[in-house]
C-alpha cells in the first residue's frame, strides 16, 4: 500500500526572501535618516561618512576643534589697562570646560595668516575690531561649513581702531543694529522664545535678567536665513506697538551663512545676573547653542500637540452682572470650542439652574476666597492658613459638584494671588490646576510636585478686560480687539499659552461681546490650540 505525503503551506523561494530583506533594509535606512534629520536638521548623507580628521581623532585622540579669539586689535580699542576682554574670555573658558570641550586660544595673526579649517567652532567674544583679512577668512570659514559663536558688536571697528559700522552684522548674521540698551536700569529683562532648538528645556517666555553695564545691543532680523530667539522689549512696563517692538529688539539670533552656522548674542555671557534660575536656564541656552553649532543632537519636548506652536484658554469669570454670561453662550455654541467658567460657590447655590446650563457649554471651575494680598511682595497682609484654605476649597468643590453634576478639577483665587498653602490645600482637594493673576517666570504652565502628587499652575500671560476696558478706558470694540490682538501675537511669537480671562461686568456686556467672537476667530486663524484648563492639565 502506497502512502502519499501531502505538503501543506506556501512555497517560499530564495529570491522572494532576498528581495523582502532588501526592501526592509532600505526602509530601515530611510527611517534612520529621517530620525537623524529630525535631530540634526538638514544634512548631506556624505556628512555621515568618516573624514580624514575623524579617523585621526579615532586613533590619536581628539584635537582642539574649538578656538577662542583673543584679539589684540580689540584690546587696543578698550581703555588702557582694561581687563574686560580677559575677564570675558575667562567666562567662556569656564562654560566650555563645563561641556568638557577641547579648545585653544588663538590671536588675530592666526586667523589672518594660517589655516583655520581644522576648527569646527570659532568663538568671537565681544570682538569689536577685525582686520579685513580676518573678515574675509571668517566668511570663508562659514561658507565652507564652520560655525561661529559671537557676542556684541562684532567687527564694528577696523584693526587700527577706526569705526566701520555694522557691515559684518548685516552681511554675515543678516541682522541690523537698532539701538543700545541704556544703563539707566541695573538689569534688563530679556524674554526667550520657546519651541526652538536653542531654547530646548528652557521655559517658554523665560525673562532672563541681563546686566546693562556693557550696553547690550538690540537688532532686527532682516534675512530669512536668520531666526530671532529673544527680545528686549518689556510689554509690562514699556510703551510702543508690541509687534514692532518685539521685531526691533532681538537680542539673540541663530542661522546659516553658506554651509556654516552661527549664533549671535547682543550681550556678553558674563552679564547674566539674577536668581539661580537665570544662571541655570542661561547655561542650558549656552549648551544648546554650542551643541547646535557643533552638530550635536538636541532633544526636547514640545509644549503643545503636533501642528500647534501656541495654545489658548478661553475663560469667563461669572462676577457682577452675571446675567451677561448669556450673551456669550451663542458664540461658544457657534464656534464650538472648549471653554472654562469660573464661579463662586455662594453664587452657584443661589443660581443652580444657570450653573447647570453653563456646565453644558464648558468646564466649571471654582473661584475661592482664600484671603487678600495687594501684590506678591505684600508683607503686611496674609492669606488664610492651610487649614482654612483647605476647608474653603473643599466646601466650594463640594457645592459646585453637587449643583453642576460634574467633577471640579481646578480653581482661581478670588483676588488672583496664592501661596504655598494654597498649593497644598488644592492638592489635598484633588485639584489638578490652579490659575493665578500673579506674573511668573514663564508664559507656559508650571507643574509643581508635592510628594507623589502634582498640580499645574497657570499664570497670567495677557491683559484681561479689567485692564483693557476698565483701566485703559478702551470702550470702543475695535480698540479692545487690537489690544488683545497684540498679546495674541506676542504669545504666538513666544510659543506660550494665551490665557483669555473675561468678566461678565465688562467684556461680556452686549456692546462688547462681539469682540469675543472676533478673538476666537483670530486664535483659530493663527492656529492656536484652543483648550479648556483641564485639557492643558492633561
Amino acid at each position: 500500500m502506497e502512502i502519499s505525503k501531502t505538503k501543506y503551506g506556501l512555497r517560499i523561494n530564495f529570491l522572494f526572501l532576498f528581495l523582502t530583506g532588501i526592501i526592509i533594509l532600505f526602509s530601515s535606512i530611510l527611517i534612520y535618516l529621517f530620525v537623524l534629520r529630525g535631530v540634526f536638521g538638514k544634512f548631506s548623507v556624505y556628512d555621515l561618512l568618516p573624514t580624514e580628521q575623524t579617523i585621526k581623532n579615532f586613533f590619536y585622540g581628539k584635537s582642539n576643534d574649538t578656538a577662542i579669539l583673543y584679539s589684540d586689535y580689540t584690546q587696543n580699542v578698550l581703555p588702557k589697562g582694561s581687563t574686560w576682554l580677559v575677564d570675558n574670555i575667562s567666562t567662556w573658558k569656564k562654560f566650555l570646560s563645563n561641556l568638557n570641550m577641547n579648545y585653544e586660544i588663538i590671536d588675530d595673526k592666526k586667523i589672518e595668516s594660517e589655516d583655520i579649517s581644522n576648527y569646527k567652532l570659532i568663538i568671537l567674544p565681544g570682538i569689536k575690531s577685525l582686520s579685513e583679512k580676518e573678515v574675509i577668512k571668517l566668511k570663508r570659514f562659514l561658507e565652507n561649513g564652520g560655525s561661529i559663536f559671537a557676542t556684541g558688536g562684532i567687527g564694528s571697528y577696523s584693526n587700527d581702531g577706526k569705526w566701520k559700522g555694522w557691515q559684518f552684522l548685516n552681511e554675515v548674521f543678516g541682522i541690523n543694529f537698532t539701538r543700545e540698551i541704556g544703563i539707566n536700569e541695573i538689569y534688563k529683562i530679556h524674554t526667550l522664545r520657546g519651541g526652538l532648538p536653542l531654547t530646548a528645556n528652557v521655559p517658554t517666555g523665560f525673562p532672563l535678567r541681563v546686566a546693562t553695564w556693557d550696553r547690550p545691543m538690540a537688532v532686527e532680523v532682516l534675512d530669512p536665513r536668520t531666526t530671532q530667539v529673544s527680545f528686549w522689549y518689556n510689554y509690562k512696563s514699556e510703551y510702543g506697538l508690541v509687534r514692532e517692538e518685539i521685531k526691533k529688539t532681538a537680542g539673540i539670533v541663530y542661522g546659516n551663512y553658506g554651509k556654516g552656522r552661527f549664533v549671535w548674542m547682543g550681550f556678553e555671557i558674563n552679564s547674566v545676573i539674577g536668581s539661580q534660575d537665570d544662571y541655570v536656564y542661561f547655561e542650558r541656552l549656552f549648551n544648546n547653542s554650542v551643541k547646535g553649532l557643533t552638530y550635536s543632537p538636541i532633544g526636547y519636548i514640545k509644549d503643545w500637540p503636533t501642528g500647534y506652536n501656541s495654545a489658548a484658554i478661553v475663560s469667563f469669570i461669572v462676577s457682577d452682572d452675571a446675567a451677561n454670561i448669556e450673551n456669550v453662550l451663542p458664540i461658544i455654541r457657534k464656534e464650538n470650542i472648549p471653554v472654562t467658567f469660573f464661579v463662586q460657590s455662594d453664587f452657584a447655590k443661589t443660581n443652580p439652574e444657570l450653573i447647570k446650563k453653563l456646565s453644558d457649554y464648558g468646564e466649571i471651575s471654582a473661584v475661592v476666597d482664600i484671603g487678600y494680598l495687594t501684590s506678591v511682595d505684600d508683607k503686611i497682609n496674609k492669606l488664610d492658613s492651610l487649614e482654612l484654605q483647605t476647608k474653603k476649597i473643599a466646601e466650594a468643590k463640594f457645592n459646585l459638584e453637587n449643583i453642576a453634576g460634574r467633577k471640579i478639577r481646578g480653581m482661581i483665587p478670588l483676588y488672583g494671588l496664592f501661596d504655598q498653602n494654597t498649593i497644598s490645600a488644592a492638592i489635598k482637594n484633588d485639584f489638578k490646576y490652579l490659575i493665578t493673576d500673579s506674573l511668573t517666570d514663564r508664559s507656559v504652565p508650571k507643574t509643581i510636585i508635592r510628594g507623589k502628587n502634582r498640580i499645574l499652575t497657570i499664570t497670567k500671560t495677557a491683559r484681561d478686560d479689567y485692564e483693557v476696558i476698565r483701566d485703559l478706558g478702551l470702550n470702543q470694540p475695535e480698540f479692545q480687539f487690537y489690544t488683545y490682538q497684540e498679546d495674541i501675537d506676542r504669545i504666538l511669537f513666544e510659543g506660550g499659552l494665551y490665557v483669555l480671562k473675561l468678566h461678565t461686568d465688562y467684556q461680556l456686556k452686549k456692546e462688547n461681546v462681539q469682540v469675543v467672537s472676533d478673538l476666537i476667530a483670530e486664535l483659530k486663524s493663527k492656529n492656536f490650540w484652543i483648550a479648556s484648563a483641564s485639557d492643558i492639565q492633561s
